[in-house]
């Protein structure tokens, strides 16, 4: 029925260390699909145009993404939705909920850092959803590790084989080009205006060796006849199974800063990605074009506009087609409601739109209603997606309010953050909400707190750090008075929104103690399904 619209549609997340060239890379991706026409640098003066992807104050301050991005273009006949995910461990969690919304990932390594902590860290969040992964070495412009042990590298800090789509021709001022293995040709490098897409590029056949010494001299094509014979012996053969399977990583190399290799990588990485494809349910796998309406909630976010105090909830459709103004049933609330305002986003740019299909992310105006991973049906249709895990918080912090007359202010503001899933907030286990407890998984989420009360609530708070580490759910909290659970110096009883009984500790030990002391209590470590 939306067959042909489907098809067309890819929608990838886009992982990386920082200052890996993620962003660099997502910019060059619109600007070759015409949605901009300059792009911005993620770091540098105060003047320069900051890029598409970081719209949030904090982040054009630091050069630095905190929360995801969506974006939208379309190129050579496909709809490409990017999520740009932050690089940073602290915001881990905001990556693996995006990674639920993609079909498939771009990891972006620095070529002079191999493969780095907050890789290994993401990798295997991608692992666990069995995404395939296609990997672009970036920054060939600047002296860069031996090919081979790069690969090599991947291959045991990862676990996945890979698979070079093009070989680097030098790095660093010795950068000559890369070689296309599949229709064995050389493309020349040639430094382009950083910004734009032009700039001299030119493929030469292989056999043809008296051009390619002119162009990439004697040295240079003596190594790359070398290594192609290396590689052909001794890397593994491509196969898109494999790939789609998450078991193959296609490698691709270039400079995502002087625009070198990032069409050639396009072009490649469409070819290889799959359209959108079905997506488990409660009631088993739903096909995105035989199916009514249906979307899940991966993402809140609040204060995009400024002008608007607005929240958005972000959603992936996963079946049929969107139309604006649509009656769509709630699951969670077991209700209708109109999906009202819904956009696309260039980051903080958004248009309305009247449709989108499966594959397609949306923004629509949340009243206060949505939680992520709530799903939306339309029809008769009535079944849950998977839910989201939530990520138990490592970092802990009584919040103290600076001016108490501006209660109402600080109530909203920390609630809302929270319902975006950036922090998780928590009481004293006897107490209302006077007393706030804030966990994070990572401790740069106090600052964007911090940050975010000052300037979107304007309200001043001071975060007192609490020596807890370690959090349980209580899972079977109908079998015990929460009170009368006998527990160890270093525990703390709370509650989380809901009401919910959590336990805190400093110690990891002492939570096996306390399941000693109390005979049939169930703790988790991994929080609910939300």
């Amino acid at each position: 029925m939306y067959d042909e619209e489907i098809k067309k549609r890819r929608t990838f997340a886009i992982i990386s260390h920082p200052d890996a060239g993620k962003t660099t890379l997502t910019e060059k991706f619109l600007l070759y699909g015409g949605a901009i026409n300059l792009a911005g640098s993620v770091k540098g003066k105060a003047t320069a145009r900051h890029a598409v992807s970081d719209w949030m104050e904090i982040e054009k301050e630091r050069g630095i993404s905190v929360t995801s991005s969506v974006l939208q273009f379309h190129y050579d006949g496909f709809c490409i939705n990017i999520l740009d995910t932050p690089g940073h461990q602290d915001f881990s969690e905001d990556t693996y909920r995006t990674l639920m919304a993609a079909d498939s990932a771009v990891m972006v390594i620095d070529a002079s850092k191999g493969v780095e902590a907050q890789t290994r860290k993401l990798f295997k969040v991608c692992g666990m959803r069995h995404i395939p992964v296609f990997t672009f070495i970036n920054k060939l412009d600047r002296d860069a590790n031996d090919t081979f042990e790069l690969l090599d590298e991947i291959e045991k800090e990862l676990g996945i084989a890979t698979c070079p789509i093009n070989w680097p021709i030098g790095s660093g001022k010795r950068f000559k080009g890369v070689y296309d293995r599949k229709d064995r040709q050389v493309i020349t490098f040639s430094d382009t205006e950083k910004g734009t897409k032009e700039g001299k590029s030119e493929r030469i056949d292989m056999d043809d060796a008296d051009t390619l010494k002119s162009h990439i001299g004697e040295e240079a094509l003596e190594q790359l006849q070398s290594e192609i014979e290396l590689l052909d012996g001794a890397s593994a053969e491509f196969d898109l199974d494999a790939v789609r399977a998450g078991e193959l990583s296609p490698v691709f190399f270039g400079s995502a800063l002087t625009n070198f290799g990032v069409e050639l990588f396009l072009h490649y990485f469409l070819q290889m990605t799959t359209e959108p494809l079905g997506r488990k349910s409660d009631i088993g796998v739903i096909d995105p074009k035989e199916n009514d309406f249906s979307a899940f909630v991966f993402k809140i976010q609040a204060n995009m506009n400024k002008a608007h105090r607005d929240r958005i909830a972000f959603m992936r459709i996963c079946s049929g087609k969107f139309t604006a103004g649509m009656e769509v049933k709630h699951i969670q609330e077991d209700k209708m409601i109109r999906l009202s305002q819904p956009q696309q986003m260039m980051a903080q740019e958004r248009h309305i739109v009247d449709e989108a299909y499966a594959g397609d992310i949306i923004g629509v105006f949340d009243p206060g209603i949505f939680s992520i991973g709530d799903t939306l049906c339309s029809g008769n249709d009535k079944f849950c997606y998977e839910g989201i895990p939530t990520f138990a918080p490592e970092h802990f912090a009584r919040v103290r309010q600076m001016d108490t007359m501006k209660r109402k202010q600080f109530v909203k503001g920390i609630t809302q953050i929270a319902q975006e899933g950036a922090i998780q907030i928590f009481q004293e286990f006897n107490t209302g909400m006077e007393e706030i407890i804030v966990g994070v998984v990572g401790v740069l989420q106090f600052e964007v707190l911090k940050y975010r009360l000052e300037n979107e609530y304007n309200v001043d708070i001071k975060l007192e750090n609490l020596p807890f580490e370690h959090i349980r759910w209580i899972e079977n909290k109908e079998d015990f008075d929460v009170e009368k659970i006998v527990g160890t110096s270093d525990m703390k009883r709370i509650k989380d929104m809901k009401g919910n009984p959590l336990l805190l500790f400093v110690n990891s030990w002492s939570v096996g103690m306390v399941l000693e002391r109390n005979e049939g209590l169930q703790l988790s470590e991994f929080g609910r399904n939300t």
